[in-house]
């Protein structure tokens, strides 16, 4: 009984470090789509629809960088992105022309770009709607662009 006590905490966590803040962005899609797989969110004045399984996550960052938005005290963030979801993106922009591809951070909607043309340098952009508790979270989970080889 107590081997079985002494081994449960390591089973749950499985030797993965914890990911302490959410990062993720979804692709406009039709209403008439599975009503479990889309959520409704107003997107430059009008409801729009967004698959709720993220084409992005923070899995698939490699750094970040935060910069003073245009809006008050908030902050945006200039994503790096690893090889693989580089070209996700590049394909998902390209096939997409015309939609709107919205982020989230910590579950909350925080902006939304309408997609006009492919985007393949590795990078992605929050442009507002970040907040400092955000960046000190952010900063826990992943390096800081020009950081990569310091942070582990």
């Amino acid at each position: 009984m107590m081997l079985a006590i002494a081994v449960a905490p390591n089973l749950l966590a499985s030797g993965k470090p914890e990911i302490k803040t959410a990062v993720s962005f979804h692709m406009e899609t039709d209403a008439t789509d599975n009503p479990k797989m889309i959520f409704p969110q107003l997107a430059n004045g009008q409801t729009r629809y967004f698959r709720r399984m993220p084409e992005i996550t923070i899995k698939d960052i490699v750094s970040f960088r935060p910069f003073p938005s245009d809006v008050g005290e908030e902050y945006g963030i200039v994503f790096q992105l690893k090889s693989n979801a580089v070209n996700r993106l590049a394909a998902i922009t390209n096939t997409n022309q015309g939609k709107w591809l919205i982020s989230q951070v910590n579950g909350r909607v925080v902006d939304g770009v309408l997609i006009d043309k492919t985007i393949n340098d590795g990078f992605i952009v929050i442009w507002k709607g970040v907040t400092l508790d955000d960046l000190t979270l952010l900063d826990k989970t992943l390096p800081r662009t020009g950081a990569e080889k310091k942070k582990k």
